[in-house]
This record gives structure tokens, sequence and C-alpha cells, in this order.
């Protein structure tokens, strides 16, 4: 049977059945009446159809009209004022692949690709790049993104994100203080954490909601190429979900990732005044 003799609505459930719990095409393609061979052909195209709904449902807040609104969420967990975004990377986990195998070995000794997320104080995903070998380190990624570069070059005037201290101190990203000294250090590192944990919960929802992704259901057995595609189809589908309100049952912990370790790059006196000042205010 060829893919484009299945159905287009089982081709599609059966899809969203594989994203959602990872299980083997074999196993899927037996509960839907058709081949294997079928499906391997019909998953993708499926996939590729998801990724072309990316920029309705995963917007990043560049403009000053669409920030208020996640602003004054933000400000709602923990006081921390002006964030547009809270950032992470997360790892997912895949067989070693025939080329360049090494790069894909992370921190953590397993091959992965190292998927960058931005997501809002609703955990929606705002960004979200899935492109780098699991050995990349999470500020590389940021610095090569559209979205770094964009904010690199100034295209929002008032707001930052928050990362770890696997980020670099920037005028538009935020991060916590490596020793802090004083009560108000120690308040905005709290906040910092607080307001910062967003994102992880968004991972977890993401992997919980789309178990393919999770490391804890085995690896995904693709060539990395078909991974990112996989990922990027799973962080639209996850934006469809929040839209539409679509329940999703107990989310475990956030994802144990590789410590990308801290990042070593001399700020410059605009981003050190920046987080001084949220310091003075907090």
């Amino acid at each position: 049977m060829r893919s484009h003799a299945i159905p287009v609505p089982l081709q599609v459930l059966t899809t969203l059945g594989f994203l959602a719990t990872g299980s083997f095409q074999r196993e899927l393609a037996d509960r839907s009446g058709i081949s294997q061979s079928s499906l391997s052909r019909a998953m993708p195209v499926v996939w590729d159809g998801i990724i072309r709904m990316s920029a309705r449902y995963i917007r990043f807040p560049y403009d000053a009209f669409d920030q208020p609104n996640i602003k004054m969420q933000f400000a709602a967990i923990a006081g921390f004022p002006n964030v547009i975004g809270a950032i992470d990377c997360t790892h997912i986990a895949i067989k070693a692949p025939s080329e360049e195998e090494f790069a894909y070995v992370n921190r953590k000794h397993f091959h992965s690709i190292n998927v960058q997320i931005i997501c809002d104080a609703q955990m929606r995903l705002t960004n979200i790049v899935a492109r780098w070998p699991g050995s990349t380190h999470d500020s590389y990624i940021l610095t090569n993104s559209m979205v770094g570069m964009r904010l690199q070059a100034g295209r929002v005037r008032d707001g930052w994100l928050l990362g770890d201290r696997g980020y670099p101190l920037k005028t538009w990203l935020l991060t916590p203080l490596t020793n802090p000294q004083t009560d108000r250090e120690r308040r905005y590192n709290n906040a910092h954490s607080r307001t910062r944990s967003v994102v992880e919960r968004a991972i977890g929802q993401l992997k919980c909601r789309w178990r393919c992704l999770d490391r804890t259901g085995g690896m995904l057995l693709y060539r990395p190429d078909k991974v990112c595609r996989i990922v990027l189809a799973c962080g639209v589908l996850h934006n469809v979900a929040h839209r539409h309100g679509i329940p999703l049952g107990e989310v475990a912990a956030p994802p144990d990732d590789p410590d990308p370790g801290p990042i070593y790059v001399q700020p410059n006196q605009q981003a050190v005044h920046a987080r001084q000042h949220v310091i003075a205010t907090i």
C-alpha cells in the first residue's frame, strides 16, 4: 500500500500516536491496519505539514505591542520586571549517527540533539531551535539563532530574556549572580530562579505530552535531520494544545538535562548596569 492511498485522517492520527507514545512504527502500523513501510513514508509528510504551521503558532514577541501582557504575567510570578521570555536548552536522545558521531555526545555521555526553547509565562513556546548536535554549548546555539542575532542587533528596545549560568550576561539576557553577597542580590537570584523555572516546566510539559522526546521512553531511532523535524513538529503541537486548552495529566519533574557549565565572558558595562538596576529595584 502506498502512503498516498492511506486516508489522510489515518496518516495524521497514526503519526500523532507515534509522537505521543514513541511506540515502534511496526506496532503503530499494525494497530492502524497499514504496513510499516507505508507508515514510514507517511509520517514525514505529516511532520512537515505540521512544521509549515509554525509561523502561526510559534512567534517571538519582538514588537512592543506583543510585550505588555507577557511582561505582566512574568512579573506576577516573583516580581521580576520587563521579562519577555525564559530560555533554556534540552537534550533529545538519539541513536549514534553514522556521520560525525562524536559531535552528538553530550556532557552526560549520550547522543543527542541540543534543542533551544524560549517560552512565555504561560509555558507557550515563542522560539524553538532544533538543529545542533548534543555537544554544542547552549550559548553557542543562542548566539547563532535568529532570535539571538536579532536581539543582539537591538530588535527589542525594552525587555530581556532570563537564562541560567550557561549564558553570558547581556543587556537583553539577564543571568543569576554567581556569588550573591547582599540580601538584595539574594532576592534577585531567588526571583530570577523562580521566574526562569517556567521554561523548565514548559520543557517538562513538552516531553510529557509528546513522549517520543522523553529519554525515559528510549531514544529516537532516526537520522539527526529527521529527529530535528520531529522536535519542531512537537513544538508546534505543544502550542496548539495550549491554545485549545487540551488538558495534560500530571507532569513529571523537569528533565535532568546535562549542565552546560558556566560561560566565562566579560560582560559589557551596559549589561552589568541593567542587572544592577533590577537588583536595586526588585
